[in-house]
């Protein structure tokens, strides 16, 4: 069983920064790419980072240049930091990975950016 716990989220003002974490367990963590996405109220879920087992990151176009995703395989964890902030950037946020043909998220964390 697959399991994904995130944690991080809160109240920030614009221009502030936060990082998400994304405590991972079953045994799986290193072998797999892992995802960040989010979703706001009245849209769409979307895929804001994701990083492949070797590290390799790639960026939605909202979060470029203000968005770095990293991973800890010693601790089956992988990071979110968001910088600079934006209220177009409140949402919740999911982790997720695809394993053995199945789809597992987190419970979500709640960021949100407002003066």
């Amino acid at each position: 069983q697959v399991q994904l716990v995130e944690s991080g989220g809160g109240l920030v003002q614009p221009g502030g920064s936060l990082r998400l974490s994304c405590a991972t367990s079953g045994d799986i963590f290193s072998a797999y790419s892992m995802k960040w996405f989010r979703q706001a109220p009245g849209r769409q879920r979307e895929l804001v980072a994701s990083i492949t087992s070797t590290s390799w990151p790639y960026y939605a176009d909202s979060v470029k240049g203000r968005a770095t995703i990293s991973r800890d395989n010693r601790k089956d964890t992988v990071y979110l930091q968001m910088n600079s902030l934006k209220p177009e950037d409140t949402a919740v946020y999911y982790c997720y990975v695809f394993v053995r043909g199945r789809d597992y998220w987190g419970q979500g964390t709640q960021v949100t950016v407002s003066s």
